[in-house]
């Protein structure tokens, strides 16, 4: 068969000047030297072109499987694998088995249990299922994982809790030739007497009255009531609400998807009560009522409603994952300065929404264009809620290992005014201990809590470059 092995010698001559010509060109893909999946990379580095392996192969071409049943890890969603039997049988794996992580199921772990099946979320409560788990959206005044507490304590106004001191106003109106002062302290729900509730001075065109609540709490409805003065009734018709943890920076109550400030309606006579709960409740140590439309006369009785915080959690009890790993923090949540391309490929870009705990991938986490202290990645959590700590990890860009050594934190409650962390031993800005290679978890706690809408971590110190995947931890108070 002469002529078969003349064919033979004819195809390989003709491999041999296509992988020439291709050489020449530089365009050494085109010869499909890559397999099983690989994507072939050319103009990298010295060499002529590199393979980028899929899952499960390695070899200069990805030729090679790697060995053992485990190797690489078959089970999804950090399943773990064990090795069970040394051989295989046609139709089922018997190698090795899939334990699963609690919320997935199925032999490589693959499927997402729908946590929501069994309607975990009580009263009116809606639920989302996640990654694993599962969060319920709870109408106000219910609370809870479950949305299984109510939180409708009476905060103090008309009891007597909150003191004269606490509560503060634009402007005061002063009556009957400057000897009636209806002060701010004198807005309590149902007060009697001829002087009876707040009313802000008839030249003021912005008036307020503030309550102190003198630390955070969860705020679910407010109760308000007018006044008569001079034999005529006086209230407030309509309103809105700010709120403040520090007393200097205040966001105006807007509820959710909403994006216009939400007026609450108000009264329709002096004495009778009307009702407003906030849906989602505000969480703050300053609130603020804002009269929109008064009759007659800006003029207030009123109560709070809601619960301390630490009735239903406290820093022991408020250290769940927010939602970088189940994704209840979605994309559009996530931000950074800058975003890194391996190579300048498109296809391989580090971006924020890649650095989430134990995401997997060839491109699996956050990495910024520059190695620098002014890089930084953002969190906006939706609303404000408690932070108690950090997981962080790194990760490797094609087998080369990078990680944060060192961070810094910074918070905010509206996205422009920030606060960094701080030692409580120095004063300093709190540099935090990071990771020390790529793959493990690095757990920071903060001490004390701080209460935020929006997180930024700022990369300090770091190996062979900034990458990072993590995992903020706290609760929704």
């Amino acid at each position: 068969m002469k002529p078969t092995g003349n064919i033979t010698t004819a195809a390989l001559g003709s491999f041999l000047l296509l992988l020439c010509a291709c050489s020449a060109r530089g365009d050494y893909c085109e010869v499909n030297a890559c397999h099983n999946g690989a994507t072939c990379v050319t103009g990298v580095g010295e060499d002529p072109f590199i393979c980028i392996c899929a899952d499960g192969f390695g070899g200069d071409t990805c030729n090679l499987t790697e060995t053992g049943p485990c190797s690489p890890n078959p089970c999804r969603n950090d399943g773990s694998c064990e090795v069970i039997a040394p051989t295989r049988r046609g139709d089922v794996f018997n190698e090795y088995v899939c334990k699963c992580q609690p919320g997935f199921e199925g032999a490589h772990c693959q499927i997402n249990v729908n946590d929501c099946a069994k309607d975990p979320c009580r009263n009116g409560g809606t639920c989302r299922d996640l990654d694993g788990d599962y969060t319920c959206q709870c109408p106000s005044p219910y609370v809870g994982k479950q949305c299984q507490l109510r939180c409708i304590t009476l905060l103090g106004m008309e009891g007597g809790a909150i003191a004269e001191s606490q509560i503060s106003a634009s402007s005061v109106h002063y009556g009957v030739l400057g000897l009636q002062r209806w002060g701010p302290e004198l807005a309590r729900l149902n007060n009697q007497g001829i002087v009876n509730a707040w009313t802000s001075a008839s030249h003021d065109r912005n008036p307020w009255i503030e309550i102190n609540m003198q630390k955070k709490m969860r705020l679910t409805g407010i109760i308000t009531q007018g006044a008569s003065r001079m034999g005529a009734a006086e209230y407030i018709k309509a309103f809105k609400v700010a709120s403040s943890l520090d007393g200097i920076s205040y966001v105006t109550y807007k509820g959710d998807g909403i994006r216009r400030d939400k007026v609450f309606v108000g009264n329709v006579d002096n004495d009778s009560t009307k009702t407003n709960l906030f849906d989602p409740p505000i969480v703050a140590q300053y609130i603020r009522i804002i009269p929109v439309v008064c009759r007659k006369a800006c003029t207030l009785r009123m109560e709070l409603v809601g619960c301390e915080l630490n009735v239903y959690s406290n820093t022991a009890g408020c250290s769940e994952p927010l939602g970088m790993k189940s994704r209840l923090i979605s994309d559009d949540q996530l931000s950074a300065s800058s975003t890194y391309r391996t190579w300048g490929i498109d296809t391989f870009t580090w971006h924020p929404q890649f650095a989430r705990l134990d995401k997997a991938g060839k491109t699996n986490a956050w990495s910024p264009t520059q190695n620098n202290r002014s890089e930084w990645i953002q969190v906006d959590l939706g609303k404000t809620k408690q932070l108690t700590g950090i997981i962080t990890q790194g990760a490797k860009d094609f087998g080369v290992v990078q990680f944060v050594s060192e961070f810094k934190v910074a918070y905010s409650n509206d996205g422009e005014s920030w606060n960094v962390v701080q030692d409580g031993n120095t004063g300093s800005d709190q540099i935090f201990q990071g990771n020390t290679d790529n793959n493990s978890h690095k757990k920071n706690v903060f001490e004390p809590p701080f209460y935020a809408q929006y997180v930024r971590v700022i990369p300090w110190e770091w190996h062979e470059r900034i990458t990072l995947r993590m995992e903020l931890l706290g609760c929704d108070d």
